[in-house]
């Protein structure tokens, strides 16, 4: 099968931006693509770098995570396969806000930068899927500092779990398809890891959720849901 084909058939691409590229133009982009394949832990590009690129998430999730002041590590964002990292560095010139860290085995496609602002400059509606991405990105992250200001840390996990099961979905067995590790929940949810390991241990006492190891089943959405809502 020739570059230009996977590219032209890769399903992927249905999830992101790329949709709108006509398949001519696909040629450029599937002829200069490069496919990376990426370790558990291992770290895509990090927040402060100069990117040559931008990255399509082909399978696997990730963490977007930045660097408080305190030196320690905030979760900013989780994301799956089918998104485009590096294209808001990409398009604005500038160096990357975020860390994007490979939380399973995963390949991701590499797209060199004078691709993309090829495109961006020659293809309308390439530019509008893009600034519409970033729009949307912004408005989760505002909704985002929101919610962390207005719940407590009890609320927030709730808020979580249930956000991992509707984005990651579940295994053969009920649990949440990404293992997490404390550390990583508790960063997620702006606390410290002791509290979080406390939570779920109460959480998981008072029937919300049941855990193995690092993994996690919600066994009451309902009354996690209340929880959120402050019930």
């Amino acid at each position: 099968m020739s570059m230009k084909s996977q590219c032209e058939k890769c399903v992927i691409r249905d999830l992101n931006s790329l949709n709108s590229i006509p398949p001519e133009d696909l040629l450029g982009v599937s002829n200069n693509k490069t496919t990376i394949h990426i370790k558990r832990g291992e770290v895509i590009f990090s927040e402060g770098t100069s990117l040559k690129g931008v990255y399509c998430l082909r399978n696997g999730k990730c963490k977007l995570t930045k660097l408080a002041p305190n030196g320690k590590e905030q979760i900013v964002r989780f994301i799956k396969k089918g998104e485009l990292v590096g294209h808001r560095s990409v398009i604005s010139n500038s160096v990357a806000h975020l860390t994007v860290t490979a939380l399973e085995e995963m390949d991701v496609c590499f797209i060199p930068k004078n691709e993309i602002l090829e495109l961006f400059k020659k293809n309308s509606d390439f530019s509008f899927e893009i600034t519409k991405s970033l729009a949307e990105d912004l408005d989760e992250a505002n909704a985002s500092i929101a919610n962390m200001a207005q719940k407590n840390v009890r609320e927030r996990l709730a808020e979580s779990l249930l956000f991992f099961e509707k984005i990651f979905g579940v295994d053969n067995e009920g649990y949440v398809s990404v293992t997490l590790t404390r550390e990583e929940i508790a960063n997620a949810i702006g606390t410290a890891t002791e509290s979080t390991i406390r939570l779920l241990s109460e959480f998981n006492k008072e029937g919300f959720i049941s855990l193995s190891g690092k993994k996690i089943k919600i066994e009451d959405k309902v009354k996690l849901q209340h929880l959120t809502e402050g019930f």
